[in-house]
């Protein structure tokens, strides 16, 4: 039996078997004005203005955007978002979503807050994963000026050290709690760093099996012979490749800086080539789980069906450990709870931080979705179409 063509990502009922009609409608009016390109613009300019003067617009906001695409404000706020996952069999990805403010005391309260969520993890299996981000822990234009090769002084290096000790300390407790760890991709012109820090702690604790993953951004067109080359790295110094494939998260960004000073952008030329490119990264992954470990971060349907192919065509059960689907909390539960239910191992990233902080992070979240071709369109179909199950179903 074909378990991958007895999934349906329209199937609505399962999709949002989670929410009330209530709750239904309510997200059907939060993604009706997120189809609206002009209303996400005007109404995040607002937003951040409006937090900037500190007026009071919290009560406006947590209740609605921020209850849709976070869990909380804090870990304990966070679990309602865990419980209600868990009754679906959905993973939690506690994410601290707040941007640090660039001091070592920052630094440092960013990791004792990673560690947090780890200790919280640890004996859990609702929440298979923590996560971080590199930036979070040591200063972006230190890692900017070691991938550069510049002579760093020795304030400098004494601070390079001491966010490689930060980074330790997070992957060294999830190898002692026995829980995995994402390493967050960020911009091109530091990736290496983090790439490199993320291959030092895999050779340290994914001896026995895959702690510590390191993100790939498949919208780069080096990505897939970087995971080929970490492969056999990993083969080489005996240690299992964890490995999360995105799309990518920076594109204007990076094609601006790219045009800006010069050199040829790191991103494919078209979202054909992406998607090409990030297909081959699962297929390659499946084809080598002798050695690696694949957490598939995708909210492509096609990618998404592709995946369980390639389980099935290479005898992987549904719920092997190896492989994992994640998508964002709020976003494609037609993916996530169809998945769940037919037994594949999926979790959500579930952002968590003071409303204040998490803004940036949410008006990300709505550009994405205005501005990923159909993105908000799909997602507001969906509900759409359950909504008129439900009517219909009720006559």
């Amino acid at each position: 039996m074909n378990l991958a063509t007895n999934v349906s990502f329209d199937d609505t009922a399962v999709a949002f078997s989670s929410k009330s009609d209530a709750e239904l409608y309510k997200m059907y009016l939060l993604f009706k004005s997120m189809n609206s390109n002009t209303f996400v613009k005007m109404g995040g300019g607002l937003l951040n203005l409006a937090l900037t003067l500190h007026l009071p617009v919290k009560f406006i906001i947590k209740p609605t955007i921020f209850n849709h695409f976070c869990g909380g404000e804090t870990i304990q706020e966070s679990e309602r978002a865990i419980r209600e996952l868990a009754k679906y069999n959905i993973g939690t990805i506690l994410d601290y979503s707040v941007e640090g403010e660039g001091t070592e005391q920052s630094f440092d309260a960013t990791r004792d807050e990673i560690l947090r969520t780890v200790e919280k993890a640890r004996g859990n299996k609702n929440i298979p994963f923590s996560v971080f981000k590199v930036t979070g822990l040591v200063e972006t234009k230190l890692l900017e000026k070691v991938q550069a090769r510049q002579e760093l002084s020795a304030g400098e290096r004494a601070a390079f050290e001491r966010g490689r000790e930060r980074v330790n300390a997070i992957c060294k407790r999830c190898h002692e709690a026995d829980v995995r760890v994402f390493v967050d991709a960020e911009e091109s012109w530091f990736q290496e760093t983090i790439d490199n820090l993320a291959y030092e702690m895999m050779a340290l604790y994914n001896k026995q099996k895959a702690i510590v993953y390191n993100t790939y951004q498949l919208y780069r067109h080096d990505r897939l012979d970087a995971i080929r080359q970490d492969y056999e790295n990993a083969v080489a110094q005996g240690y299992i490749l964890g490995v999360k494939p995105v799309r990518g998260a920076y594109m204007e960004k990076e094609r601006k800086r790219a045009q800006e000073q010069g050199y040829p952008s790191p991103i494919n030329p078209t979202k054909n080539a992406s998607d090409e490119l990030y297909d081959n990264a699962l297929r390659f992954c499946v084809q080598h789980l002798d050695r690696i470990a694949i957490c598939a971060g995708t909210h492509n349907e096609n990618s998404s069906y592709l995946l369980m192919e390639l389980m099935e065509e290479y005898g992987i059960a549904p719920n092997d450990e190896r492989v994992y689907f994640a998508q964002l909390f709020g976003m494609s539960d037609n993916l996530s709870y169809n998945l769940a239910h037919a037994g594949y191992n999926v979790a959500k990233y579930v952002p968590y931080g003071p409303v204040e902080a998490v803004m940036p992070y949410l008006l990300r979240r709505a550009n994405e979705n205005t501005a990923i071709a159909g993105q908000s369109s799909r997602e507001f179909t969906l509900i759409r179409k359950e909504m008129d199950r439900r009517k219909n179903k009720k006559r």
